[in-house]
This record gives C-alpha cells, sequence and structure tokens, in this order.
C-alpha cells in the first residue's frame, strides 16, 4: 500500500483505516459496515501482497461526519 498522506490525517477525526483479512468478501462487508457509522471514502477493490496472506484494504473515514447528515 502507498504510504498515508498528510491530507486524510490533517484535523481531529479523521482516520486512516488499514485492513488485512482473509478474502475479498470479508474485507468489503467490514468496509460496508464502517460506511454505515461514518462517513467513509470506499475503496472499489482489495489488494493482495505477494508472499503474503489474505488481503488488505484501505479506506478513510471522517468520524465528523456521518452519512446520514
Amino acid at each position: 500500500m502507498e504510504p498515508i498522506q498528510e491530507v486524510h490525517v490533517a484535523e481531529p477525526g479523521q482516520l486512516v483505516v488499514d485492513v488485512a483479512v482473509a478474502d475479498d468478501a470479508t474485507a468489503l462487508k467490514f468496509q460496508e459496515a464502517l460506511a454505515g457509522m461514518w462517513a467513509t471514502s470506499t475503496a472499489q477493490h482489495t489488494t493482495r501482497d505477494a508472499g503474503q496472506p489474505g488481503v488488505r484494504l484501505r479506506c478513510y473515514l471522517d468520524l465528523r461526519q456521518h452519512p446520514d447528515a
């Protein structure tokens, strides 16, 4: 994954979430659960690291914004 950029955590309440799980479906389901609670920049796909088990997903959250707002 690429390094975290300063803009993604520039203010309190902004988070970068890196998830490592067994499969794509689990990663995307977790992201969906986060998006139901907070404003979330969703990823469209997961990544795989050569020689490592499972998949990775990165998403960005803003705890200051509820998705229904």
